[in-house]
């Protein structure tokens, strides 16, 4: 960062812009904060737009870190999970299996079933952890290569229960607050659209948003155009309509923005409330189930002791 800062002194001190200066570096200023620098500097309010940028850059970033959280969490805890049952089932159940061997009595049918699942993760996990691994660089290449591809996947998210909903509001959020940016930047709205349009996220909105600016092009009312899509609800079209009457637009896609945020915080809040009970249950049942299942043929000899 050091060196970076270093390089744009120097680019000013030889008489280029502040955003000229940003420009030449795009792997840390996207094309947005350049632009909206721009518009600052030929406005001649460089302070408050730097200002709104910082605003604008905190509550996106919150908002990402939040849908993070609700998309991560739970493969995270589930994937610890995995990973201690396959730990008990190839280090640990093998152990019990020798000694079990010792007994010359009928295992109990749980027992029998775990001794299978470990001979059988002895075996094949390392095949089983290639495989998914393989795929999910080859789902990830593919999205990248292929906009159809990530447009599906974009999709399919969208129809997860509680997830999906998620994703669809905090991409409206983000398209919101982006328009209201850029648009109170005097960043004229067709060129803010094409901006937004990058920013939801999500491929389903982009595709969405791009089709929104171009009829906005033709000279269609931004409401109008929105609700052509089929993609946005029928609430924030509304109040972008009360904006562009009133001649508010900024303050009613912020106003917007907020609505989502929140609303997304509130899923996000309910999803982890939810998620925390059945991770609990699954993992006892993974973890218990194995350790129970091992003990089984103790109880049965102290028993018959």
């Amino acid at each position: 960062m050091v060196a970076l800062v270093q390089h744009m002194m120097s680019d000013v001190s030889s008489g280029a812009s502040f955003s000229d200066a940003l420009r030449r570096h795009p792997k840390h200023f996207d094309r947005l904060f350049v632009n909206l620098v721009d518009a600052g500097e030929q406005s001649g309010a460089l302070d408050q737009m730097l200002d709104r940028i910082a605003t604008y850059k905190e509550k996106v970033e919150s908002l990402k870190a939040r849908v993070k959280k609700a998309l991560w969490y739970p493969c995270a805890v589930m994937t610890i999970g995995i990973a201690v049952t396959m730990l008990l089932l190839i280090k640990v159940v093998p152990e019990f299996e020798n000694m079990f061997q010792s007994f010359g009595a009928e295992l109990p049918a749980l027992t029998q079933m775990t001794v299978s699942l470990s001979e059988f993760a002895q075996r094949y996990w390392l095949i089983a952890l290639g495989t998914v691994i393989a795929a999910v660089l080859l789902l990830k290449i593919s999205m990248q290569r292929s906009p159809n591809i990530a447009y599906r996947m974009h999709a399919l998210l969208l129809r997860l229960p509680v997830i999906g909903d998620i994703m669809h509001k905090s991409a409206i959020a983000r398209f919101s607050r982006t328009l209201a940016t850029t648009f109170a930047s005097g960043v004229p709205l067709v060129e803010g659209l094409d901006t937004a349009a990058g920013a939801t996220g999500n491929k389903v909105y982009e595709r969405a948003v791009v089709q929104t600016r171009q009829d906005v092009a033709t000279g269609q009312q931004l409401h109008f155009a929105m609700r052509m899509t089929n993609r946005f609800p029928p609430l924030a079209i509304q109040m972008v309509s009360i904006g562009e009457e009133a001649g508010s637009l900024d303050a009613m896609l912020n106003r917007v923005a907020d609505y989502y945020e929140e609303e997304v915080d509130n899923k996000v809040d309910a999803l982890t409330s939810l998620m925390e009970p059945i991770i609990i249950v699954v993992l006892g049942v993974l973890v218990g189930g194995v350790v129970v299942s091992m003990y089984l043929p103790i109880f049965d000899l102290g028993a018959a002791l």
